[in-house]
C-alpha cells in the first residue's frame, strides 16, 4: 500500500494554530522554571538584636543570609523583584495559554485523549515526569504533532497508556515521592480522582472510563530492585517488566508539545520515531508475542520509518553511527 494512505496534513489555519500555541506554552514552560529558582521568599528578621536577612524556602525551611548591609539590602531588592517580575509573567501567559487552548479546541487541532495529556501534566505538575517515558502507540501522537499530520486511526487505537519508568533515576524519583508525600497513584487521581490500581494486575491503573495506565520498566539488573513498589503506600503500582524496556530506556529522547481534544496541551516526553519503529519492527518478529500485536507493531514501524522520510527528514540518520545499540 501507498504510504500516502497513512497520512492526513493539518490545514494551514491548524499548523499555524499549533505554532502559536507551542510558542505560549513552551514560555510558560520556561517562565515556571525560572519563578521556581526563587520560591519562597526573604524577609528581614531581628535575630538578637541585629536585623538579619533571612531566605525561606516554600517548604518552610529558613536560612540566615547575614546582618543588614548594603549588600545584602540590594540582595533582598533584586530578589523581590524578581519574584515579582516572574510571577506576572506567569499569570499573564497562563491567560494567553487559556486562550490558546481554546484556539485548540476550535481548530481542532488536537487529538490526544484527555486523559492522557491530564496524566502527563499530573506528573509535571508534581516535579516527576522526567522520570517517565510515554512509550507504545500513545507515542505517536508526538510523532504527528511533529510532522502535522494525522495518522491513520487503525493504528492509532488504545485503551491504555505505556508510561516506562526510568530505573537509572529511582532514587531521585522516590526521594521527590517522599517529600511530595504522596503515591504514584495518588498523582494520578489529580488528574482523574476515579483512577484504582487493577487487583490482579498491579501495573495498571483504572478509570471509571475503562482507560489504562501502565507502569514498566526494564527487566531488573544486578543494582535493579526487584520486585519495584512506586511508593511506601501498599495500594500503589509496581512496576512491571518488559523485554523492550531496556532498549527503550537507552533510547534517544523525543520530547514535543502536544494537544487533546479539549485544546489542553502537554509536554510528552517519548523515544527517537526512529529507535521506536526499530524497536517495534523488533517486537514484531517476537514469536511469543500475540500474533495481533505482532500485527500492530509491524505497522506502526512501517509507518513512522514513513512518516520521519516524508516530513521530518532532519531527522534522519545519516550513518549507522547515530543508531541505538543493539536495536
Amino acid at each position: 500500500m501507498a504510504a500516502s494512505i497513512y497520512f492526513l496534513d493539518l490545514s494551514e489555519n491548524q499548523k499555524r494554530q499549533y505554532i502559536d500555541a507551542e510558542t505560549v506554552f513552551l514560555s510558560l514552560v520556561q517562565a515556571r522554571k525560572a519563578a521556581a529558582e526563587v520560591r519562597g521568599s526573604m524577609i528581614w528578621r531581628e535575630l538578637r538584636g541585629t536585623r538579619t536577612l533571612i531566605r525561606t524556602s516554600a517548604y518552610g525551611g529558613q536560612k540566615s543570609l547575614g546582618p543588614h548591609s548594603d549588600q545584602n539590602q540590594q540582595l533582598f531588592d533584586n530578589f523581590m523583584a524578581r519574584k515579582a517580575s516572574l510571577e506576572e509573567r506567569v499569570k499573564a501567559l497562563k491567560a494567553q495559554l487559556a486562550i490558546q487552548q481554546r484556539l485548540n479546541r476550535a481548530h481542532r487541532v488536537g487529538r490526544v485523549p484527555n486523559i492522557v495529556v491530564s496524566v502527563i501534566n499530573a506528573l509535571e505538575n508534581a516535579g516527576v515526569q522526567e522520570h517517565f517515558l510515554v512509550v507504545g502507540t500513545h507515542a505517536l501522537y508526538a510523532f504527528e504533532m511533529a510532522a502535522g499530520v494525522r495518522i491513520a486511526e487503525q493504528a492509532m487505537a488504545t485503551r491504555d497508556v505505556d508510561m516506562l519508568f526510568d530505573t537509572r533515576k529511582r532514587v531521585s524519583f522516590f526521594t521527590a515521592m517522599k517529600k511530595l508525600d504522596s503515591s504514584l497513584i495518588g498523582l494520578l487521581r489529580k488528574a482523574d480522582p476515579s483512577f484504582e490500581v487493577v487487583a490482579d494486575q498491579h501495573y495498571s491503573a483504572r478509570n471509571n472510563d475503562g482507560f489504562e495506565v501502565d507502569i514498566i520498566r526494564r527487566n531488573a539488573g544486578v543494582i535493579d530492585p526487584h520486585p519495584m513498589r512506586m511508593s511506601d503506600a501498599e495500594e500503589d503500582f509496581w512496576a512491571a517488566q518488559v523485554s523492550m524496556g531496556e532498549k527503550l530506556q537507552s533510547a534517544r529522547r523525543f520530547d514535543q508539545v502536544v494537544i487533546a481534544t479539549s485544546g489542553e496541551m502537554a509536554l510528552m516526553r517519548t523515544v527517537h520515531p526512529l529507535d521506536f519503529a526499530r524497536i517495534k519492527q523488533a517486537l514484531s518478529r517476537q514469536e511469543l508475542r500475540e500474533a495481533n500485536k505482532r500485527g500492530k507493531d509491524a505497522l506502526q514501524a512501517k509507518i513512522v520509518t514513513e512518516l520521519v522520510k516524508q516530513y521530518l527528514p532532519h531527522l534522519m540518520e545519516s550513518s549507522t553511527a547515530g543508531a541505538t545499540p543493539g536495536i
